[in-house]
């Protein structure tokens, strides 16, 4: 299907490369034309409204990307008119996604209902910010499917002082042991595209699995890429700029787990790909630097029910086991 040459391709040469190397090129580009605006429509300013948290990718002063939550009470988020969200901030700005908010800057932002699975994206340029808000200005907003989202329900937490962010260079044992149990993280990456700033930007994404589809090897994390919408929103950053940010909730505690560091992209015939059920490709992250933030989130939440393609993909106890039987 030919395309309108005037119009800029809403996705980036890392992107493209990404979608043709899956055979989903054509496909994703008839989509995205669709799907991808410089505007938010109607329901998503409505949706973004009533979210009690959002997932945000940014960037550092020395380019490295982190990701977080920031929460508040439902309404913290409002849409004044389709090309702006204004989001209200509350307490100290202790995390590296706090401290890179300001006028200028690139974000990512991902709004994410986890009872109901519905999620919208936006990313965006800050037009204006203080230590109460900032205003975003949109770039790009499109909706996302309901896949490997975990469904689970929030229940606010009393208010308590928010403790000092603890900084590491290492994992500890009970990183490790959170991130091995994770059904969730949420993953910020970023596109400098110096050489054509239409492009320049940040973003986060969610991942999901049953708990044990992230691998811990010391300060190595080895994540698969399961089936999405062929965007490659993050595998094309990844393949342009190898570097990520990671946010691990621990949702029993409302504490908060933020590394950044680099990656190596694993491709389809990689032997952790292979052995996984599910899996399509998939990335190797190696830690630079983490924060650990206790009780940062004013909200908990147990245990939830897993999204139905979640139950169809692999952990990496089973897939290693498997692998190692006499007949695989």
């Amino acid at each position: 299907m030919a395309h309108d040459a005037a119009t800029p391709s809403p996705f980036h040469p890392g992107e493209q490369d990404m979608q043709r190397r899956a055979g989903k090129r054509e496909m994703a580009e008839t989509l995205g034309r669709r799907m991808i605006r410089p505007f938010m429509p109607d329901e998503h300013r409505a949706f973004f409204a009533q979210l009690p948290f959002l997932a945000v990718g940014a960037v550092d002063a020395d380019g490295w990307p982190w990701a977080s939550l920031l929460s508040g009470p439902p309404g913290f988020a409002t849409s004044p008119d389709p090309q702006h969200l204004q989001v209200s901030l509350s307490g100290p700005a202790q995390d590296p996604v706090r401290a890179a908010i300001h006028k200028g800057a690139a974000l990512g932002l991902l709004g994410i209902e986890l009872h109901s699975r519905r999620r919208n994206r936006l990313n965006g340029r800050i037009t204006a910010a203080d230590p109460g808000g900032f205003t975003l200005a949109v770039d790009q907003s499109f909706g996302n499917c309901p896949q490997y989202i975990q469904e689970r329900g929030l229940i606010m937490a009393a208010d308590s002082p928010p403790a000092e962010p603890q900084v590491f260079s290492q994992l500890s044992a009970a990183h490790a042991a959170l991130i091995a149990q994770a059904d969730t993280f949420f993953v910020a990456s970023h596109n400098p595209a110096a050489s054509d700033p239409r492009h320049a930007g940040a973003d986060v994404s969610h991942r999901g699995g049953r708990p044990g589809f992230v691998r811990v090897d010391g300060n190595a994390l080895t994540i698969p890429d399961f089936r999405g919408n062929n965007h490659f929103n993050t595998l094309g950053n990844f393949l342009l700029n190898p570097r990520a940010g990671l946010a691990f909730a621990d949702f029993a505690s409302g504490s908060l787990l933020l590394l950044t560091g680099t990656v190596e992209l694993l491709e389809e015939d990689h032997p952790d790909v292979t052995i996984f059920a599910g899996a399509q490709r998939g990335w190797r992250f190696v830690l630079r630097q983490g924060q650990w933030l206790e009780a940062a989130l004013p909200w908990r939440s147990g245990a939830g029910s897993f999204a139905p393609q979640t139950l169809r993909t692999d952990i990496w106890s089973e897939a290693q086991t498997r692998a190692a039987e006499p007949d695989a």
